[in-house]
């Protein structure tokens, strides 16, 4: 059971830190240089790679390639989610709900037996 949980606790540590390198700087840096960005961004997205790299290596050993990529995109999209309501202050629409509807089928799809 482990092995099947430690890559989707990696996969949600990798894309806290992935969200905020590429968005992060929108507010915590707007009035600083654009390569100082760029450089804290790349900075914050090592240690993105950290937990990615293994999540891909332990999950790829449980799911397929194609399983692995759905469900990096639906943590991707509630980690996103939550940080544009909370960090960001963004309002969450009904679009969220729908965009994850999608998602759930993409799911279905990807781990349904064939």
């Amino acid at each position: 059971m482990l092995r099947h949980i430690a890559p989707i606790v990696l996969l949600f540590i990798s894309n806290m830190f992935m969200t905020y390198a590429w968005y992060g700087h929108l507010k915590n840096m707007s009035g600083k240089p654009l390569a100082f960005a760029i450089l804290a961004s790349w900075g914050i997205a090592f240690f993105e790679y950290c937990f990615q790299v293994p999540a891909n290596r332990l999950g790829h050993e449980v799911y397929s390639l194609p399983q692995l990529k759905i469900m990096q995109e639906v943590i991707t999209m509630c980690v996103f989610a939550s940080f544009a309501c909370f960090v960001m202050k963004e309002k969450l629409t009904l679009n969220y709900l729908w965009a994850s509807m999608c998602m759930v089928g993409a799911v279905y799809f990807m781990f349904r037996a064939a």
